[in-house]
């Protein structure tokens, strides 16, 4: 009976500590990690090699669908709602038609302030770490073998 309340008190523990969102959940990036430079060089005119050349493979590439080219990314930011973001590319006789899409979406200053908020930032102060004051280097014992001779 005894062992039964003791199981019974840690599956309980188990439950409320993983409710309480204290067991680590990583952010999880997927798809194509494009750069903004390289999609605002697209130019309607440039053939699939041009373009796979400087995207990279779509993550979707339909077989009943030759010209159209799509790169989807999905970020989910520690077990909160996922952001879907897509660009497609439409192509007419291998050369490149229109691009549509939300991928580059967000505010830059947005994105700037999202990341500064996950970083500390620490007063470093240099005058505080170095306990040498005089200027000159401190000889350590033992280490010149002259003492006593």
């Amino acid at each position: 009976m005894h062992k039964l309340i003791r199981t019974l008190g840690f599956a309980m523990l188990a439950l409320s500590l993983a409710s309480c969102r204290l067991i680590y959940t990583p952010d999880v990036q997927q798809g194509n990690l494009l750069d903004k430079k390289n999609v605002d060089q697209l130019q309607p005119g440039m053939t699939k090699r041009q373009v796979l050349v400087l995207m990279g493979s779509p993550s979707v590439n339909s077989p009943f669908n030759q010209n159209q080219w799509d790169y989807v990314s999905t970020q989910q930011h520690r077990g909160g709602p996922i952001k879907i973001r897509t660009l497609t590319l439409t192509f007419n006789n291998d050369v490149l038609v229109r691009s549509e899409g939300d991928f580059f979406a967000e505010d830059a200053k947005k994105l700037v302030d999202d990341s500064k908020k996950y970083h500390a930032n620490y007063p470093v102060d240099e005058t505080q770490g170095d306990k040498n004051t005089s200027g000159t280097p401190e000889k350590k014992d033992g280490g010149s073998g002259d003492e006593g001779h």
